[in-house]
């Protein structure tokens, strides 16, 4: 482990567990890098709790700086916990397909009584309040996906490109330093080489690279 490569936390979206994050974390060992995951109760949590949660399990970390990477809504709590907790020692964000901007499945789905319960609580409470003031000192990164396949694909009207889920817009998170679209799908974010030499990219200099390895 040297100073010029900083450990990371992944956290997790909606119906997932740190498991997801298996592949990225294999490849990481291979490279030398550490890595740990945050789980939490995405269904019957709340946001807030999720949050507090998250900045106490990087004070329980030792090592700084502290990247973080969350994918889908786990990168909506990641923003949630910058804004309540202003921690210190955090090194650079990265958002994988993360609807930080809003998600127009999410809100249709909601207005079906029957589905509305599959959603849990955290992400109708994240999108229910306007964008948290996430402190300007964070460099932040995002990636967003534009290959079309996914549960998405049923819900009426979303708006194109999207990786199936979330759209390439609700991904702009207006504090961002860089964002990028790559050609895979919401959940071919958790296991894609390209999405990881993205990300260890942003992560290492605060800069997407142009022209990566495709999926």
């Amino acid at each position: 482990m040297t100073a010029e490569q900083p450990e990371i936390l992944f956290v997790h979206g909606l119906w997932m567990h740190g498991i997801v994050f298996t592949a990225h974390r294999r490849r990481l060992r291979r490279m030398g890098r550490a890595s740990h995951v945050f789980s939490y109760h995405s269904l019957l949590g709340a946001l807030d709790a999720a949050a507090d949660d998250l900045a106490a399990r990087i004070a329980s970390l030792g090592g700084r700086p502290l990247h973080l990477v969350g994918h889908s809504l786990g990168g909506c709590i990641v923003l949630h916990m910058l804004a309540r907790h202003h921690p210190e020692g955090i090194g650079r964000v990265v958002l994988l397909g993360s609807p930080c901007c809003g998600s127009h499945a999410g809100e249709r789905i909601l207005r079906v009584p029957v589905l509305r319960g599959a959603l849990g609580r955290v992400l109708p409470q994240w999108l229910a309040q306007p964008l948290p003031e996430v402190p300007p000192g964070y460099e932040i990164g995002v990636v967003a996906g534009n290959r079309p396949v996914g549960m998405g694909r049923i819900v009426p009207s979303l708006e194109r490109p999207h990786d199936g889920m979330v759209t390439v817009a609700e991904t702009r998170w207006p504090g961002a330093r860089d964002h990028t679209v790559l050609p895979v799908t919401h959940m071919q974010m958790l296991w894609s080489r390209a999405c990881l030499i993205q990300t260890l990219h942003f992560l290492d200099t605060g800069r997407f690279l142009r022209g990566v390895p495709r999926g």
